[in-house]
């Protein structure tokens, strides 16, 4: 699984949350919401900087971005971006099948 992260959506996260380096971002799974992997599931996000259990995560401009264990069986095999639209003023998620899985 791989996480992806624009730059304007960078800019987005620390615009909002007034995140500098050392900070960390968590994405998981919440109930009631929607997502096109996910039925009655949507993906939530907030700033985090204690992991439990890191399943995955990517660091931009010193910026942690990651998912827990207990999360990870949202993405169902998906490697997920994160992008910014302006137009609707709000964070946007694209998930693609992951092209790094492994098959035992």
């Amino acid at each position: 699984m791989d996480i992806q992260i624009s730059d304007v959506a960078l800019k987005w996260f620390k615009e909002e949350f007034g995140l500098k380096r050392g900070d960390m971002v968590k994405f998981y799974s919440q109930i009631y919401g929607t997502s096109p992997i996910q039925q009655s599931f949507a993906l939530g996000f907030s700033k985090d900087n204690t992991p439990v259990n890191m399943a995955v995560s990517t660091e931009i401009d010193g910026i942690t971005f990651y998912i827990e264990e207990s999360s990870e069986w949202f993405f169902d095999g998906h490697d997920f971006s994160v992008d910014y639209n302006e137009k609707n003023d709000e964070i946007e998620f694209t998930y693609n099948k992951s092209k790094n899985r492994c098959f035992n």
